[in-house]
């Protein structure tokens, strides 16, 4: 169940209307970086976790505050297309800038919202679930809300240097801020759940002897004319403490790919038969 306030979680104002910044603020709203995702991933991350009810709590009460997210940006769009021209004709032959505003924002604003945000990205294509991250293991899903905040916090930290509008900066200020938020709140748990060592390897509840172990902590060099490049990766004990890092060259274990003739009824040429 959830409860809806006719307040906005963070005050909205635009200074000077721009309807090619609306455009790129359909990125934070329906982008893969966006509030659409992060709030359906933490939902359905909650819907299905299982241990701790505490877990449960926190997911669903982010993902109810990431909906406020869209709430407020959607605001941010229609604002910024206040007084945009729903025109194109007319108002581009009266004055040349508006023709040059209308050759950057996004028609659909005009022809399928009403001069109102959408559920779609900076280039219109409809936010469609395929990155929605929900395993049911805690860690897994912690590391890939971590990265999500992760891009989110990049893309607002790109929009506010954009914009020279201060409601805007004053608005994607905040939202910086709760991104740093969530991704320190989703890494936390990892460490409340015994930090890497014991969240890794995820799932940590694999028995040992399923795992081929003689490969699991050296880093594989493929390249022909190049050492393998040094770092906290080539050396030293492996961040689950189970093993210790090392370099091998990268070679073949398995054989070459051969396949049997073709079947008779499978249309294939008669030389493959």
């Amino acid at each position: 169940m959830f409860f809806h306030s006719s307040k906005l979680q963070y005050k909205v104002k635009v200074d000077n209307p721009n309807p090619v910044f609306a455009k790129y603020l359909q990125q934070a709203i329906g982008g893969v970086e966006g509030e659409i995702r992060v709030a359906m991933q933490y939902m359905f991350q909650a819907m299905g976790a299982r241990g701790p009810v505490k877990y449960r709590d926190m997911l669903m009460q982010t993902a109810t505050e990431e909906l406020s997210h869209i709430e407020f940006l959607g605001h941010a769009v229609a604002l910024n297309l206040e007084g945009a021209p729903a025109s194109m004709q007319d108002e581009a032959a009266k004055d040349p800038v508006v023709a040059a505003i209308l050759g950057g924002q996004n028609p659909r604003h005009i022809l399928s919202s009403g001069l109102s945000a959408m559920p779609v990205n900076s280039v219109g294509t409809p936010f469609d679930m395929s990155h929605i991250y929900a395993t049911g293991n805690i860690g897994a899903d912690m590391m890939a809300n971590a990265t999500a905040e992760a891009g989110g916090r990049v893309l607002a930290s790109r929009l506010y240097n954009l914009t020279d509008d201060a409601g805007m900066k004053d608005m994607l200020s905040f939202l910086i801020a709760r991104d740093t938020m969530h991704q320190q709140q989703w890494l936390a748990v990892i460490e409340e759940l015994g930090g890497y060592e014991k969240v890794l390897p995820i799932p940590n509840s694999t028995p040992e002897e399923h795992e081929a172990v003689e490969h699991s902590y050296y880093f594989c060099n493929t390249s022909l004319d190049k050492d393998a490049p040094k770092g906290r990766w080539t050396s030293g004990p492996s961040l689950d403490g189970r093993g210790e890092f090392s370099v091998r060259k990268g070679e073949p274990y398995g054989q070459v790919p051969t396949l049997g003739k073709a079947r008779p009824d499978s249309a294939a040429q008669s030389e493959q038969m």
